[in-house]
């Protein structure tokens, strides 16, 4: 079971017998003696990817979906499905785009500690890192700013996605992106 209390950022709860993943949370604190704290959350089904709020008392509990999670390698993307391999047995399997909206713009050839999310035996998602390095395939060349004060520019990774990065990050480089957020958070090492 989890409790209201461990409410956060990521956290799998199953809700009207579906799994679900918390993707915003917000604690309303009460001002009068005897109130309870209010849990409002935005959690996004695993499996129809339908976004759903809901509102919970302090001390409220729900069950824990059975999931099982799995280590597994991301392989390529054919058309509308990403292509992926489970590291203990070595099988293949596909998850549809659509399913994966939040992940697709973190995924590469290189990228390590992906787990899928099995729920009834069957893979719903994935699970990727809080932070992955990526490279950047295009941004325009350091000090171009003309302001005194740098101002992020928008770059394009060699998975496509854009992010803001720092003036002084150059086509080429391999950056530290959060996962979480889509923020630039630092270079990376090679």
């Amino acid at each position: 079971m989890i409790s209201t209390s461990d409410f956060k950022k990521g956290v799998l709860i199953e809700l009207d017998n579906a799994p679900c993943i918390i993707e915003t949370l917000q604690v309303q604190t009460p001002s009068a003696r005897g109130a309870s704290t209010l849990y409002k959350i935005r959690v996004r089904n695993l499996k129809s990817g339908q976004r759903i709020d809901k509102s919970f008392r302090g001390g409220d509990v729900l069950p824990e979906p059975d999931f099982e999670k799995k280590g597994i390698q991301f392989l390529y993307k054919d058309g509308d499905n990403f292509y992926f391999m489970d590291l203990a047995d070595y099988n293949q399997f596909s998850i549809p785009d659509t399913q994966l909206k939040e992940e697709a713009g973190y995924l590469h050839e290189d990228l390590e500690g992906i787990k899928s999310l099995i729920y009834n035996g069957e893979v719903i998602g994935i699970e990727i890192p809080t932070s992955v390095d990526i490279e950047v395939e295009e941004c325009p060349p350091p000090g171009m700013s003309k302001s005194a004060t740098p101002r992020p520019k928008e770059a394009k990774l060699k998975t496509g996605k854009v992010v803001l990065v720092p003036d002084y990050i150059d086509q080429g480089e391999l950056i530290r992106v959060d996962t979480r957020t889509g923020e630039f958070v630092s270079r990376a090492g090679k």
